[in-house]
């Protein structure tokens, strides 16, 4: 058995501490000490999204980081994109437009259209399935969330950058 190492995190905007196995997982870390379980465990081999987190600005698959590795970082997970109870406009486009079923994919969807957004106020279509490319989705057929994507670049004023934390 591996000796426990302290491990101190910024999770959505909160100062988050844990003791943990050197080989934990960071998804494993956000997902069991801290409680967070909006980040899936999927495929753990950096395929499937479904762990997808924001990493000091970073959009990376927490299913391929050591726990240890993240130490001091600040990390993002699905649940810190809302503003308490608010949505941002990004989700609030995905329920609009009916762009998830199960939920699983969603914090990968959601942080991929986020980052392009960031980048490009104005996607095409095969901007967005690029960008959402790294995440599968076994619900929607991807219709919808290239629906969401678009909807959310539509609600922005030129400009203006896209609502994150």
């Amino acid at each position: 058995m591996s000796e426990l190492v302290e491990l101190n995190l910024t999770v959505n905007g909160a100062p988050r501490r844990a003791d943990v196995d050197p080989r934990l997982l960071l998804v494993e870390a956000i997902r069991e000490p801290f409680e967070l379980t909006g980040t899936k465990i999927g495929c753990l081999t950096g395929d499937c999204g479904a762990c997808t987190v924001r990493m000091n600005g970073t959009i990376v698959k927490s299913c391929l980081t050591l726990a240890v590795a993240a130490d001091g970082a600040d990390i993002v997970t699905i649940e810190g994109l809302s503003q308490g109870d608010e949505l941002s406009e990004l989700q609030q486009a995905f329920w609009d437009e009916y762009a998830f079923q199960c939920g699983y994919c969603l914090s990968g969807m959601l942080f991929a259209a986020q980052d392009l957004l960031e980048r490009n106020q104005d996607p095409t279509e095969r901007e967005i399935r690029a960008a959402i490319a790294g995440n599968l989705c076994r619900c929607t057929g991807y219709e919808n969330i290239v629906a969401g994507v678009r909807s959310a670049a539509r609600s922005r004023p030129k400009g203006a950058p896209a609502r994150s934390r």
